[in-house]
């Protein structure tokens, strides 16, 4: 039975456990359209998230009304959602990064 280590465990609550966290922080940036997320977040955080799972998550944010999107064109490409940031999510994303700060203190 593989047992993942301590520190493996709280790596993962700290990446693809709250990747809610890592959206709001690339579409704090610039909006983006849903394919982007998986490789925005592997070069910006150096993890990769399941294939999906980004999806869902940003579906979820678009739900509780931290995300909204816009259908639209860009840069003469297809039409696609592009998803963009709410103050709700703004706010959300500043309580977020006061608790790291907090216990990243511990350390």
């Amino acid at each position: 039975m593989f047992m993942r280590t301590p520190s493996e465990r709280f790596e993962a609550s700290i990446t693809k456990d709250n990747l809610w966290i890592y959206i709001l922080t690339l579409l704090k940036k610039k909006e983006l359209y849903a394919y982007e997320l998986n490789g925005k977040i592997e070069k910006e955080f150096k993890f990769s998230p399941g294939n999906v799972t980004a999806y869902i998550v940003l579906q979820r944010l678009k739900g509780e009304g931290y995300v909204k999107a816009a259908y639209r064109k860009k840069d003469g490409g297809p039409q696609r959602h592009y998803y963009s940031i709410t103050e709700k999510g703004l706010a959300e994303l500043k309580k977020a990064k006061a608790i790291y700060r907090k216990y990243a203190r511990m350390f």
